[in-house]
């Protein structure tokens, strides 16, 4: 039985799951594959720490180097994360005539378009089917099960740690402070979380997602991206009143030849499939011309999920190896010279409805003053509701608008926080429905 050599970079949590099922179901693979796919080398800078896995067969050293030139293996799998070095090894990689598989959805939102090409030139493989939802075969489903559709929309709960996060504060009443540090403690949260809560790494997610989607090019640095940690205990009780829950979201859309990315806090309805996606759940829901609505839901994280995914890549290219890759999709589901450049929608130029938190003082004329505005913005509410007042004599008022253009409400608050009586802290939420 012929063999597919493996060199993995990186034993943490998910190398050490790729390892473990590389090992352990060797021979479940071999039936499946009708070849064996061997891990022959893994490299890491702590090769003392206990992994509770027998690697004595492994080659195991502490300088990736050793496994991206080794002339005995034939694909490399890159569980370093981040830009750097891993995108030095995993172009080596190339260089040297090994197909690659990886988790880090950085690298393929930043580097994608540079490796990609390289591959192709080599006549080698890139999966990463592991970079957006873990363990939900997402990617495969829409590089391949929505292949016959043009892809209407893609929505996205992609991060587990803001999606815990959220429930959290929904189901106990707790502040936003307070549960990013029990999400720390059970392993949820990174010591320092920006990537997380801020939306980054549902922007990496949500770039490939579109790029994916639509035939276009990846452009993560061109996601409008904002995070959930302005969002209060209040607010969330204020959506479940309006019948919303809060959701992180990344959205795309395609408008002739622009594509409209967004990522942010949103208001969902409490029927949707999506309202009901808790704790570190992620779900993706494509909607296609043909296929219509379609939705993939699972762990979006986490040792084993995640590996299992990888491990899944990996079996891909194995089937196909050494010759034969041609065989397998294209990467970004396109075929790379049908790929376009695709302009991002301005976000002031997006339409949708709106969830605005203003607090102002509590004295007469206020709220006529700022529906004035909003008038003259040609703007128009669905609701309005007057909480009760602060220790500071303010006062928390929340609107939730009409589908309007983005452009024309910021105009508008900047406007309204402009006014003596109101603060200058407002906060928009952006409010979506869904078929499903």
């Amino acid at each position: 039985m012929s063999e597919v050599r493996v060199g993995l970079l990186g034993l943490g949590t998910i190398g050490t799951g790729v390892a473990r099922i590389l090992i352990e179901q060797q021979a479940l693979i071999s039936r499946r594959l009708g070849r064996k796919v061997v891990l022959v080398a893994a490299a890491d800078r702590d090769l003392a720490r206990d992994r509770g896995l027998d690697l004595s067969a492994v080659r195991l050293s502490d300088d990736a180097n050793d496994i991206v030139r080794a002339d005995d293996i034939d694909l490399v799998v890159e569980l370093i994360g981040g830009y750097e070095p891993a995108r030095t090894f995993v172009a080596t990689a190339l260089e040297h005539g090994k197909h690659v598989v990886t988790a880090n959805k950085a690298l393929i939102a930043k580097h994608g378009e540079e490796l990609f090409p390289l591959a192709a030139e080599k006549g080698l493989a890139v999966g990463f089917e592991a970079a957006v939802g873990g363990g939900i075969p997402c990617l495969k489903a829409l590089r391949e099960g929505c292949a016959a559709n043009a892809i209407e929309s893609v929505y996205g709960i992609l991060n587990g740690t803001c999606n815990f996060i959220l429930t959290k504060m929904e189901n106990e009443g707790a502040d936003y402070a307070e549960v990013l540090k029990e999400a720390q403690a059970l392993g949820y949260a990174e010591a320092d979380p920006t990537f997380d809560v801020e939306g980054i790494d549902t922007a990496h997610k949500l770039s490939i997602l579109a790029a994916m989607a639509f035939g276009a090019k990846i452009r993560f640095d061109e996601v409008f991206t904002e995070g959930i940690s302005r969002i209060t205990p209040s607010d969330i009780a204020s959506a479940r009143e309006l019948g919303y829950r809060i959701k992180l979201l990344g959205i795309a859309k395609p408008h002739g030849d622009q594509v409209e990315m967004r990522v942010h806090p949103t208001l969902v309805p409490h029927s949707s499939q999506m309202a009901n996606v808790s704790d570190s759940y992620n779900a993706v829901m494509v909607s296609g011309d043909f296929v219509e609505h379609t939705l993939y839901f699972g762990r979006g994280a986490g040792e084993r999920p995640t590996a299992s995914a990888v491990v899944a890549d990996i079996m891909d290219i194995a089937r196909v190896h050494p010759h034969g890759v041609e065989h397998l999709p294209a990467p970004m589901g396109f075929v790379e010279s049908e790929r376009r450049e695709m302009a991002t929608m301005p976000v002031a130029d997006i339409s949708c409805e709106y969830y605005v938190r203003l607090m102002v003082r509590d004295e007469p004329g206020v709220i006529a003053a700022v529906t004035s505005i909003l008038a003259d913005q040609r703007i128009s509410l669905e609701a309005i509701i007057q909480k009760e007042r602060h220790a500071t004599n303010s006062v928390p008022v929340v609107m939730l608008t009409h589908e309007t253009r983005e452009g024309n409400l910021q105009a508008a608050i900047a406007r309204i926080t402009a006014l003596e009586s109101v603060e200058d802290n407002a906060l928009i939420l952006r409010k979506e429905q869904f078929a499903a």
